[in-house]
């Protein structure tokens, strides 16, 4: 009987100190309630006690492992670029800003300023210079005359450097007016890299571009249906208007039969710029351009249909397209956020002012829309919004008070400006005359 009670009184020391180190805890809780279902109580907070004490380890185990980025490899270009030609957004590039020469690639801006400023009707004569003008060539004579729009097969199927002068000639008044205008429409382009010197892209001491630069030229060059039309042709067949001279052009660029819905564009090569080339493809929500400056010298000539195989491969495996919101991190003002939410009213369409004749005024973003991207697991969107807390009057309408930044792995993508939709003016002696009237006509003194 003693040692039953010694063994009662040592269970009550026991319960007495699991409910002093419990004190705060669930336990504590359930045990002071009544009732038959008190046992069950305690049981279940037990069970909610463990949950919230787990281990460190078997949390971390629930939480998502981040997706490792994949690079592509086995390139031979020393300067490469994957471009999503839907918005010029880089998905790949290695030494993609690197100034380098950029060979025959050139005469995709030379087809550009052609298809914009001259019509495909008018008569090109070739001069003396053109005449004269290195292999690659057509073999045109000074005097001859050519329709243009024949010319440009000629120019783009298999890079006749006369024929490109000649063009250029008839276009620009002389070379380096014609050259004026390619440097014009890189500038319009927002190209800071890009420099031409011919129209065929022999070697000249500034002409040179980048891979994302001459990337962004491509992606420009396929949306205008005449590029492609021309780019495409398998062969061209055209005469010399005055002598009745026959030609027949065969397109040099053998990715056009290497990948379902290929598009172009150019190659190239110089003893200086190596192989380059240009390559478009478009698959279902995919349309991508690739690039290759520097693939390698003779004999590898075919590197550069290798590359833009593994390069288009890449794009087409690893990126899909999706709504940047659709896991886009949120902040604003720089507190995280706990949803992506499309609109800025959505948190704040008023800012107060100080010293105004209003308390406040109306703001807005600037127009705009983020359409679904190519993503990769890997990359990670986010959405900044900021806007000032407190505008002190005069406010003018339409001033920036804030932005809508949406970046993809920390690199800007686009910015929307937050302006105000109203001016907020300071108050005046006729201000304050009028506020004085309206109360004592309302009674208010």
């Amino acid at each position: 009987m003693r040692l039953l009670r010694k063994k009662n009184l040592l269970c009550l020391c026991l319960f007495c100190m699991l409910l002093f180190l419990c004190r705060g805890n669930p336990l504590l809780k359930a045990l002071r309630e009544n009732g038959e279902n008190a046992c069950a109580k305690v049981f279940s907070c037990m069970c909610v006690y463990a949950e919230e004490g787990e281990p460190e380890e078997t949390v971390r185990a629930e939480v998502e492992e981040e997706v490792e980025r994949v690079v592509p490899k086995g390139l031979y270009a020393y300067a490469s670029c994957l471009l999503d030609a839907e918005n010029d957004r880089v998905l790949f590039e290695n030494h993609g800003n690197e100034v380098l020469p950029m060979a025959s690639t050139t005469k995709i801006m030379t087809l550009i300023v052609l298809l914009e400023h001259a019509s495909m009707d008018e008569v090109v004569t070739v001069s003396k210079n053109a005449a004269a003008q290195p292999d690659v060539q057509l073999n045109i004579r000074t005097g001859e005359q050519y329709r243009l729009g024949d010319l440009v097969y000629s120019l783009m199927l298999e890079s006749h450097n006369d024929v490109a002068v000649a063009l250029a000639e008839h276009v620009g008044g002389s070379v380096e007016g014609f050259c004026a205008m390619m440097n014009a429409k890189a500038a319009a382009l927002g190209l800071k890299d890009t420099c031409f010197e011919t129209p065929n892209g022999l070697d000249s001491e500034n002409h040179h571009t980048t891979a994302i630069e001459l990337s962004k030229i491509a992606s420009y060059a396929i949306k205008n249906p005449d590029f492609i039309k021309i780019t495409n042709t398998a062969t061209y067949r055209f005469q010399e208007l005055t002598t009745g001279r026959s030609f027949t052009v065969s397109n040099k660029n053998r990715f056009l039969y290497m990948m379902d819905g290929a598009i172009g564009i150019k190659t190239g090569f110089t003893g200086k710029a190596g192989y380059c080339f240009v390559g478009a493809l478009k698959q279902g929500e995919h349309t991508l351009i690739a690039t290759m400056l520097a693939c390698g010298w003779p004999p590898n000539k075919s590197y550069k249909w290798s590359d833009t195989q593994k390069l288009m491969n890449y794009g087409l495996t690893y990126f899909n397209k999706e709504p940047v919101g659709s896991r886009a991190k949120l902040s604003v003002n720089g507190q995280q956020a706990d949803e992506m939410l499309p609109d800025l009213t959505e948190y704040r369409n008023t800012i107060p002012v100080v010293g105004g004749i209003s308390d406040e005024v109306h703001i807005a973003a600037d127009a705009h829309s983020v359409e679904p991207l190519l993503l990769a697991a890997w990359e990670q969107p986010s959405v900044e919004i900021h806007y000032e807390d407190t505008l002190f009057a005069p406010v003018m309408a339409g001033d920036v008070v804030g932005s809508i930044v949406y970046r993809i792995d920390e690199k800007v993508y686009t910015t929307a400006m937050i302006r105000t939709t109203e001016s907020v003016a300071e108050p005046d002696f006729w201000y304050c005359l009028q506020q004085v009237l309206m109360r004592w006509k309302c009674g208010d003194f």
